[in-house]
């Protein structure tokens, strides 16, 4: 069985960096990977229209200005296709493949407490061993399908979005089904319905989306792009979400309704998530002020489709507006106005079941060729349910998290020592990879500081975390989101023993969250117990 200093999982954004970061430290260190490539959520995710919703160059590795100084961004939310070709190129500056194994899917992490060291073995049975363990598996990296019966049956082609094939799908002249409007389903609509013959398009619950407002980047604007580089991510350090947007210092009721609408008026016609996340403080908390805007929103539906009954389908009534993950479209709405496309409501007419030719709801039969499911994630914690991990004692993570996830500032869990989790249950989320930057950083110094301090064994202590989880949940109250029914607050309704709303995420701010881990470093790690 091969030894290592540390082994990762996941080689996405963050399991490469963290590879960079080991070196660094001189470790040696190995990375595991399911896929035959680099960028995780940028190598699975390949489905039509897939694309950033953070700015490009906000998205970006900061570490590396040589990176920053030659790498172009064509558009300000990079497609797909860009950001794999960019953490790419990441992995050949640094000569990263060396370290990586692909085609490598973890079965399971069992901790020897007598060697102090993780035993991992993989689907194929090899097994490695490493005194430190790092889970690099993403937030949202948990495809999962809906259970309906003659799945398999279908004669024609399906794809989840998550786990798109390589080779291109060719859309033109057929007939085709979506099922889901999330994120991945209002980017995958967008582009089928320019080319098949016939799109039906399966809503269970709509979502409200906001427009992108996407453009090229010339080479004349990138290059002032590179000149603010250290003010744009200071930016994003000091925002709320680690997004170039933060919320507007006012109260929605604070300033007259003429400057109020005006306000509303001009993010909907700026690029990204300021409508979402720029806007007035109160629109998260507030319900008064959440109906105001939601009432906005659903006027600019109603004023880009045509048909005022597919209108109404399309705007939400079990939650307000920016409660849920905002998806960013292009022209989106505009596609309903289409002859080949057409809005099923699936909560009124539910899908029965799949069949050779294509799919029954409870109202009719439908004839396919190609079949789409973009129905989301095992969001947050799925990546963790689907490997085996074991700590002290032969304790499952799952027993431990049988009650709902738990850990110490997003990146340890009592009982599992020398394991660090990148993107773990209760770490800031937003802006991914300046989450991710900060979050890798903070493992490295840790591990830093044990090599130097001599010491071979970290273990988050129960009182930290109990007290770290006291503090999440302390932030969610309030929130108009912890209302609702989504991914954010642990509900999946494709995932058995998912139905029962949580405190699923990290809702305070992204600058709160670093002092509170770094207020760990900076006392001697006093919330670890090390030896």
């Amino acid at each position: 069985m091969a030894g290592y200093d540390a082994i990762i999982i996941g080689a996405g954004m963050s399991g490469l960096y963290q590879l960079i970061k080991l070196r660094e430290l001189g470790f040696q260190a190995r990375v595991f990977e399911a896929g035959t490539g680099v960028g995780g959520t940028w190598y699975w995710n390949r489905y039509p229209g897939c694309r950033f919703d953070s700015e490009s160059y906000s998205y970006g590795y900061s570490f590396d200005k040589e990176l920053l100084a030659e790498w172009h961004w064509t558009e300000h939310f990079a497609p797909q296709p860009e950001t794999e070709r960019y953490l790419n190129r990441v992995a050949d500056k640094y000569d990263l493949r060396r370290d990586i194994q692909f085609s490598a899917r973890v079965k399971a992490c069992d901790w020897d407490a007598v060697a102090e060291r993780w035993t991992v073995t993989l689907e194929s049975g090899e097994q490695a061993s490493a005194r430190f363990l790092i889970t690099a598996i993403g937030a949202l990296s948990a495809p999962t399908l809906p259970n309906f019966p003659g799945m398999d049956s279908f004669r024609g082609q399906s794809f989840h979005t998550g786990l798109w094939p390589k080779q291109p799908v060719d859309f033109a002249g057929k007939r085709v089904a979506v099922i889901g409007t999330g994120a991945s389903g209002v980017q995958t609509i967008q582009e089928v319905a320019k080319t098949a013959k016939e799109l039906v398009v399966f809503q269970r619950t709509p979502n409200w989306c906001a427009p992108l407002h996407n453009g090229k980047i010339p080479a004349e604007e990138m290059a002032e792009i590179r000149k603010e580089y250290d003010a744009i991510f200071k930016r994003c350090e000091e925002t709320f979400s680690c997004f170039l947007h933060t919320a507007d210092p006012r109260n929605t009721f604070d300033v007259a309704e003429t400057e109020r609408r005006a306000f509303l008026e001009k993010l909907y016609r700026e690029r990204g998530f300021g409508i979402w996340v720029g806007n007035f403080k109160d629109m998260l908390t507030d319900r008064a002020a959440n109906t105001y805007v939601s009432d906005f929103i659903a006027e600019k539906i109603r004023g880009r489709v045509k048909d005022p009954q597919v209108a109404e389908m399309l705007i939400p009534r079990d939650h307000g507006f920016g409660t849920r993950r905002v998806p960013l479209e292009t022209f989106y709405y505009e596609v309903y106005n289409q002859p080949n496309v057409r809005l099923v409501n699936s909560r009124a007419t539910p899908i029965e079941r799949i069949t050779p030719e294509g799919l029954a709801t409870s109202a009719e039969h439908f004839a396919f060729d190609i079949i789409v499911y973009a129905t989301g994630f095992d969001a947050l914690r799925g990546a963790f349910d689907r490997i085996a991990f074991t700590g002290v004692g032969g304790q499952p993570l799952k027993d431990a998290w049988a009650e709902g996830a738990t850990s110490l500032v997003g990146m340890m869990q009592p009982g599992f020592p020398n394991m660090f989790m990148l993107l773990g249950p209760h770490t800031a989320l937003g802006n991914i990879p300046r989450s991710i930057e900060f979050n890798v950083e903070w493992v490295s110094e840790t591990l830093r500081h044990m090599r130097d301090q001599g010491l071979r064994v970290a273990d988050a202590k129960a009182e930290a975390m109990e007290t770290w989880m006291t503090h999440v949940m302390d932030l969610a109250r309030g929130l108009l989101s912890m209302e609702v029914d989504s991914w954010m607050t642990g509900i999946n309704r494709n995932v058995a023993g998912k139905q029962t709303r949580i405190v699923a995420r990290y809702t305070g701010s992204a600058p709160e969250y670093r002092a509170w881990a770094n207020r760990i470093a900076e006392t001697g790690y006093a919330d670890l117990a090390m030896r």
